[in-house]
This record gives structure tokens, C-alpha cells and sequence, in this order.
């Protein structure tokens, strides 16, 4: 198998702190492989490297590592969150680029645009001579699966999401064999990261990525490498195999450091014992002496995160919800929600991004005023908001100093109290640590300090705003056992799949226009459903052609080699006419088209059925030839 990269002795450190060194890492091509370390050992630092964003350190010897791509089309990058000049459009961004087809579509579509006649036919022309076509519906094929339609929207207007799909619409379009992705699925909802998931799985790109959605990454990669102490450790295979033989090498690994020691123990006494032999031919039992020591020292920490905080008593009362209703303007985010959460509830919120979840939260929580309704809340009622954009906290302020302003101690569940400095520790902040400025900690670190002080206030009512966000996989896990025994009430919104199945047995399905849909089940159970329902609606909408279909085996009738090929013809063309008339019809039931675009899809539509109506007369017509 041809390589597709070469990496060799590549180092790299921040100040004193060494992330890794001289590490070696090849790829080959076809290979999808996930990157998986704890927060701050290096992760996106290792991908900017490997994608020439950055470069690694020089050693000692003045040399730097050596990096070699063996791929004609480049690297294309993703990074966690992507930088768009906000004044360009999402046509600048996308339809633009060095081949000249790109530029000629990009032309055509200025054209198009301008209801200049004129240019329109100039441009028609160059599409015609490049073949022009096929790349334009590309390109508008990526976008409408992204739910990126407004082309000539500026990117400084785009939401955080609405960015991220469009830096995955760039690195689709790109071409490119070999692609770097830092935490593709953030800021995606649940069905775009489908989308991409199902385009990842079926494409012969070569990909090296970091994700903490551990279905994505069982889904899409077949092989995983571990960063932990600065080396690299390779697995074969899925995530479960990973934890399985990623336990067995911890295991045999640190058995055999502690047969090193008790080996060292002996040779120590020697050397006490026998001072004289350090000048004769024993030079070489001294050597290994000191190699021995330094492997009796090594030992893989498998520190984790301990959470055992208090949880606030909570009374029956907890929180209540009557005829609720809030809008923004004409935009309807709740529509009359009536429900009282009972102790023990573990909700997932999903839905869309942009439908109104956060809201939602915040107008529960007391923290904008409803609209419409009443919302009781329970006298012993107290909440543990994880929002979705985090703490500000202040960048010159160091870790320690930072939670004290919560709290000097934390009661733990078992009602002793401790320390905020040794609460620290067991999230993973070392004393060494304490004093270091918060901007100097990665973003995941950031993230694991915002839960810390979350969850030391000894809350009883847990609402989590995307926590999966920037958190590692070995963090996530923690926290899915911590909720998942937590005596009080939970709501998790977020769009990592795994996440929600481990902790939600019970959803509110946002569909838009302020509907919440109360479902009972798991997520996947959930779009099982969905997926379901969709299935036997195109069955049903097909049934007729089906049994046309039948009728022509029965009789199969006898055509020219031309009218078969008009035949083939219109069924694809039919398949194409079935698809836009339900996205013309999603778009004029949404309620959300403008008058002069609501005019023109309802003219588009007529046409539309027109052309099946005929096309479909034709098709019969061919059928029911005989032979």
C-alpha cells in the first residue's frame, strides 16, 4: 500500500512543557484514522504540523523533522474553528477557485445573478466549452445537503455552524486525496454530521482526523493512534478494540516496569556492595545499571477524573411548566409547553440548530422572560448551568485564583468537605498547575476548569449546553458515569449521538415553529423511527410506478435500440423531477419563503408537474409496447 505521508522525528514543545518528540507517523493511502490523546498533550498541534500549518521544533542538533507528502493534490485542513474574512460571501468561498472551471462557473453564476442576456450567453458558452455543468451541480449539490442555500450571504452573518459547514463544503470541494480534520462534528446538528459521517464512509479519500464522537469515529475510521506521553501507540481497528488492547499494553506495560524495579533493587545492591568494580571489566553490568534504573522509573499513569460531588436535596417540587409559549419577533421558539420534571429525568434535547434548544433553556431557567405561561420552580431547586459558550473567564487570571471566586471548599458526596486546590487535582490539574494563567491552557482545558465549577457548587438540577464540545474521550467517559448515577435531573443538549444514548432514555424533539415533540426512547431509537416513517412514505409515493413496473414484466414489450435508451432517459429524468418537487414542497410549506421566492417556486412547481405528467405519459406509452 502506497504512502500517502511520511513523518520523522517531529517535536514540538511550548515553553518548558514538551508535548512530544521525535515522534514517527506514516500513512497510507485509504487510511482513516482518528487521533485520540487527552486534552493538552498536542493533538491539534500534531494536525497542523502534519498539515503544514505549523512546523515542528529543531532538536538539539540545530535539525528540524522531515515531513514528506506523497500526494499531487495536497493536504486540505479542517480546523476546529474555522477563519472566513467576514466580508467575503459563501460564494466567494466556495464557487471560487485556481482550476478554470471553478472560475468559469463562478462567472456564470455572476452572470446569472446580473439578468445580464448578453453575459448570461457569453458564460453559457465557457460552461458549455469546459464542461462547466457537472461542477456547478456539484458544488450545489454539497451545499443543499449542508442547508447552505443562500449563496451570496456574507460569512461575518453566518452563525458558528453555519461556518463550520462551510469550511466542510471547501474541504469537499477541494479534491483533495489526503485530509487533516481537528473535531469535525462540533457546532454540527445531529443530521449534517450524518451527512457527513455517510460521505466520509463511502469516499476512497485518506483521512486523519481528531473526534470525541465516538459513533463517527467508529463509523468512519479503520484504524486509531494514541498520543499519551509523547509517543504513539497504533491499533487496527474500531473503538471498542482500541479500549480493549489499549488496557492489555497498560497492563503488560507497566507488569514489566515492575519487573524492571524488583531487577533494580537487586543491581542496586551490587553497586553499594561492590564500588571497586566500577574500574574493571564490570563496566558493562554498570551500564546497564543505569538503563535499567531509568526503565524501573517509567510507569503509565492511568490518572483519571474523580467526580463525586455533593448533589443538593431535591424536593417534589422541582420545576413546572404550563401553556409556556416565547418567540423572538415572528420567530417562534416554544408554543405552548406544559411539563413537570420529576426527580431522577434524564432529558436529551435535539433538533436543528437554530430551533430554539438554548432558548429553551434559558427561558426555563428564569433567565429570559416567557412569553406566555407560568414557571414554578421548587424551593430547594438548584441549578448547574454548563452553557454552550462557556465561562468568560478572565485570560490573566490563573486556575486557582478562578475557582476561589466560587467557592475556597467543595462538599463532596459522601458530605466531607475538601480544598478547591486538591478538588482541582482530581479533575486532572496538577499543583504544578495551579498558577498557570488560563490562557495558556488548550481549549479542552479550558472546557474541564468550566465543568469544575459547575459541578462544585453541589447543584441537584444539571442542564448541559453542548458539554461534549473540546472535551476528550477519556473526560466524556468520566462524565457519562458521574450522570449516569446522578440522584437529581439532568438536560443534555447535544450533538454527540454516543453521548446522548448513554445518558437520555427520554427526549424533547424540536421540530420548528415552537413544537416540542415529548419522545420516549434513546436517540437512535428516535431516528430509527424517523428513517422508518421516510421509508414507507417513498414507498408509498412510488407504489403506482412499482406496479407499472410489474405490468411491464409480465409483458415486456419490444423496443428499438433508440427508444430504450429514451426509455432509460426518463426515468432518470423522472427520479430527478420526484426529488425537486419535494424540496419545492418542504420550501412552500416552511412558511418562511419571501413573496417574489414563494412566487417563483410556485410557478417552478407547476411547471415541474407538468413535465412528470408528460414524461410519465411518455413512459407508459413506451411500456405498454409489445413484442
Amino acid at each position: 500500500m502506497a504512502s500517502v505521508l511520511q513523518a520523522q522525528k517531529i517535536s514540538k514543545r511550548y515553553g518548558t512543557k514538551i508535548l512530544f518528540e521525535e515522534l514517527d507517523l506514516n500513512i497510507n493511502e485509504g487510511e482513516k484514522i482518528a487521533l485520540i490523546a487527552p486534552n493538552g498533550t498536542g493533538k491539534s498541534s500534531l494536525l497542523k504540523i502534519i498539515a503544514g500549518i505549523d512546523s515542528p521544533d529543531f532538536n538539539d542538533n540545530g535539525e528540524s523533522g522531515n515531513i514528506k507528502i506523497f500526494n499531487s493534490s495536497g493536504v486540505a485542513y479542517l480546523e476546529q474553528d474555522p477563519l472566513f474574512n467576514p466580508q467575503n460571501t459563501l460564494f466567494d468561498e466556495v464557487f471560487n477557485g485556481e482550476e478554470e472551471v471553478a472560475a468559469i462557473t463562478a462567472d456564470y453564476e455572476k452572470a446569472l445573478l446580473s439578468g445580464d442576456a448578453t453575459l448570461l450567453e457569453k458564460a453559457s458558452h465557457e460552461m458549455d466549452r469546459v464542461n462547466g455543468w457537472q461542477h456547478e451541480i456539484k458544488v450545489k449539490q454539497v451545499l443543499s445537503s449542508l442547508n447552505l442555500e443562500n449563496i451570496w450571504q456574507k460569512m461575518g452573518d453566518l452563525s458558528g455552524g453555519q461556518k463550520k459547514r462551510a469550511a466542510i463544503a471547501k474541504l469537499i470541494l477541494n479534491g483533495s486525496d489526503f485530509i487533516v480534520m481537528d473535531e469535525p462534528t462540533n457546532h454540527l446538528d445531529l443530521e449534517i454530521i450524518e451527512y457527513l459521517e455517510d460521505y466520509l464512509k463511502r469516499s476512497r479519500v485518506t483521512i486523519l482526523m481528531v473526534t470525541h464522537d465516538r459513533y463517527f469515529l467508529d463509523r468512519v475510521c479503520n484504524k486509531i493512534v494514541e498520543l499519551e506521553g509523547g509517543k504513539l501507540y497504533t491499533y487496527e481497528g474500531n473503538y471498542s478494540y482500541f479500549l480493549e488492547k489499549r488496557e492489555e499494553r497498560v497492563q503488560n506495560f507497566n507488569a514489566e516496569t515492575e519487573r524492571a524495579r524488583n531487577l533494580f533493587r537487586t543491581e542496586l545492591e551490587w553497586m553499594r556492595r561492590m564500588p571497586q568494580a566500577r574500574a574493571t571489566k564490570a563496566k558493562y553490568r554498570i551500564n546497564a545499571f543505569y538503563d535499567l534504573k531509568e526503565k524501573a522509573n517509567q510507569k503509565i499513569s492511568q490518572e483519571k477524573i474523580k467526580i463525586n460531588t455533593a448533589t443538593s436535596r431535591l424536593g417534589s417540587k422541582i420545576i413546572n411548566c404550563r401553556k409556556v409559549s416565547h418567540s423572538w419577533g415572528d420567530l417562534k421558539t416554544i408554543e405552548d409547553f406544559t411539563y413537570n420534571f420529576a426527580k431522577g429525568e434524564k432529558i436529551g434535547l435535539v433538533g436543528p440548530n437554530g430551533v430554539g434548544k438554548s432558548t429553551f433553556l434559558e427561558v426555563i431557567t428564569g433567565a429570559i422572560p416567557l412569553s406566555i405561561g407560568e414557571i414554578d420552580h421548587g424551593e430547594t431547586l438548584r441549578i448547574g448551568y454548563y452553557r454552550q459558550n462557556g465561562l468568560e473567564f478572565d485570560p490573566g487570571e490563573s486556575v486557582i485564583d478562578a475557582v476561589r471566586k466560587i467557592a475556597e471548599v467543595v462538599t463532596l458526596s459522601d458530605g466531607s468537605t475538601m480544598d478547591v486546590g486538591r478538588f482541582l487535582t482530581r479533575f486532572l490539574f496538577p499543583h504544578s498547575t495551579h498558577n498557570t494563567k488560563i490562557e495558556k491552557l488548550s481549549g479542552g482545558e479550558k472546557r474541564r476548569l468550566y465543568l469544575v465549577t459547575v459541578l462544585m457548587q453541589s447543584p441537584n438540577f444539571l442542564i448541559l449546553d453542548e458539554p461534549t464540545n473540546d472535551l476528550d474521550i477519556i473526560t466524556l467517559n468520566i462524565l457519562e458515569e458521574y450522570l449516569e448515577n446522578f440522584a437529581g435531573c439532568v438536560i443534555v443538549v447535544s450533538h454527540d449521538r454516543f453521548f446522548l444514548d448513554k445518558i437520555a432514555q427520554h427526549l424533547f424533539v424540536f421540530q420548528g415553529n415552537g413544537i416540542i415533540k415529548d419522545y420516549v426512547g434513546t436517540y437512535s431509537e428516535y431516528r430509527e423511527q424517523v428513517k422508518e416513517t421516510e421509508r414507507e412514505k417513498n414507498t408509498a409515493n412510488h407504489t403506482p410506478k412499482q406496479n407499472i413496473q410489474d405490468n411491464k414484466k409480465e409483458s415486456k414489450p419490444k423496443l428499438s435500440y433508440k427508444e430504450k435508451k429514451e426509455l432509460e432517459k426518463i426515468e432518470c429524468e423522472l427520479s430527478v423531477l420526484e426529488k425537486e418537487k419535494d424540496s419545492l414542497e418542504a420550501a412552500l410549506n416552511s412558511g418562511e419563503l419571501v413573496p417574489d421566492k414563494l412566487l417563483d417556486s410556485s410557478n417552478r412547481y407547476s411547471e415541474l408537474l407538468a413535465k412528470r405528467d408528460q414524461l410519465e405519459f411518455r413512459w407508459l406509452e413506451l411500456s405498454e409496447k409489445e413484442d
